[in-house]
């Protein structure tokens, strides 16, 4: 039927965005020789209705001699801190909000009989005391493995399949280092867990064939959900915390004390795109995800034997570029589009040191919330000496790690 049939098949690629993110994958290869990177992929989706606009695997698939001749979006490979979206999409479900003042300080976990696990920042330093948002924003590795160690791998495994990764098969095989991109995942799961966040806790039904026809014209298969009625996705986050994910990646000052203010990032009169990247440990994988509720880009560099590249800067050269001149370029045209506050969200002013409501005596910023989870106590005058005094002695006494023992 497929070579005899006369068949036209209808998909949803737009041509015009392909050849964008082909150019893209190309150019920034091409300048990376040096750097021992040798591939490039990147995905183009409409996060609201699961149309695939556009797919590059390789920088040449129809380079066979220059490993060309694969598709990275649907190869296994790791994630990186990319992954931290599914750690903290469940934080902020349970008990964590965004003002939660986590600890970036030294750490060894021990679990049953083996070897004892010790995080480390992709900078090798330590920030101590600082909110959600920014240990997200900044991509902090070791406040996201405390927050998972605070509640277990599993509920991490359980969520990110139901936003679409297919790969965690055997929850035993993972462990703390899972939030970190130790868990393999394939770049067309990973955009679609990113879309989960871009359509408001629903889960994309991702496709690319609209219709298939045969030679007199007859509808062999169609898929209705362009051409009737909307086809959504089964809600898998609530709305109001994939709101509250969005507005941190968004969040260009709170990434900047790690990425700079005008890093590849960000998009020039685009305050709307949310975006995350990712380097694995090994340096064998380097990814960028970001979104408006229109576009999705993901975007991938690394090596097709997974061999290491060379020391990539906190996620920003490699696949941020190719992100950001796919992102750019679909957006020139466009307006910026705010994203709409889902009801049950409260904004209020906290304590920059407590993370509770703010006082007479404190500096404060202004923080969502859901609306449950929202604080009721302010800060006094007393906490907050207390906590300059000891911010003054911070990095003077170095203190062992702490060591907590995990039990799952």
């Amino acid at each position: 039927m497929v070579q005899q049939g006369g068949l036209n098949v209808i998909t949803t690629l737009d041509y015009s965005i392909q050849r964008l993110a082909e150019d893209a994958v190309k150019n920034e290869v091409a300048s990376l020789q040096a750097l021992h990177v040798g591939n490039g992929a990147a995905l183009v989706l409409n996060p609201r209705t699961g149309e695939v606009l556009a797919m590059v695997g390789s920088k040449n698939y129809f380079d066979t001699e220059g490993g060309g001749n694969v598709n990275v979006t649907l190869r296994p490979r790791q994630p990186g801190s990319s992954i931290k979206i599914v750690n903290y999409a469940y934080a902020l479900s349970t008990s964590y909000t965004p003002s939660s003042i986590l600890s970036d300080t030294p750490v060894t976990f021990s679990t049953g009989g083996l070897a004892p696990y010790t995080p480390k920042n992709y900078d090798g330093k330590y920030r101590g005391n600082l909110t959600l948002r920014s240990a997200f924003a900044e991509s902090r590795n070791v406040p996201a493995v405390k927050v998972l160690a605070s509640y277990g791998v599993s509920h991490m495994i359980d969520l990110g399949t139901k936003m679409g990764i297919t790969t965690w098969t055997e929850p035993s095989n993972y462990g703390l280092s899972l939030t970190l991109g130790g868990g393999e995942v394939k770049l067309l799961d990973l955009a679609r867990v990113f879309g989960t966040i871009a359509d408001y806790g629903k889960k994309p039904p991702i496709f690319s064939i609209i219709k298939v026809t045969d030679y007199k014209g007859k509808v062999l298969e169609e898929n209705k959900c362009l051409t009737e009625e909307p086809c959504e996705g089964p809600e898998v986050v609530d709305p109001r915390v994939a709101f509250l994910l969005t507005d941190i990646l968004k969040d260009n000052s709170a990434r900047t004390p790690a990425f700079g203010s005008n890093s590849a990032l960000a998009i020039a009169g685009h305050p709307e795109v949310a975006v995350k990247t990712g380097t694995s440990n090994d340096l064998k994988d380097n990814l960028t995800l970001g979104f408006t509720q229109k576009y999705l880009v993901a975007t991938w560099v690394g090596n097709n034997d997974s061999s290491p590249m060379s020391k990539i800067a906190s996620g920003i050269t490699g696949a941020a570029p190719i992100w950001h001149t796919i992102m750019a370029s679909l957006l020139s045209n466009e307006k910026p589009d705010p994203w709409l506050v889902p009801d049950g969200v409260a904004k209020l002013s906290i304590c920059t040191l407590t993370g509770t409501l703010a006082c007479e005596e404190c500096n404060s910023y202004s923080e969502w919330f859901l609306k449950e989870k929202a604080p009721t106590r302010a800060c006094t005058k007393e906490a907050i000496t207390k906590i300059k005094d000891e911010k003054k002695t911070q990095g003077k006494i170095l203190e062992p790690a702490a060591k907590i023992e995990v039990v799952n």
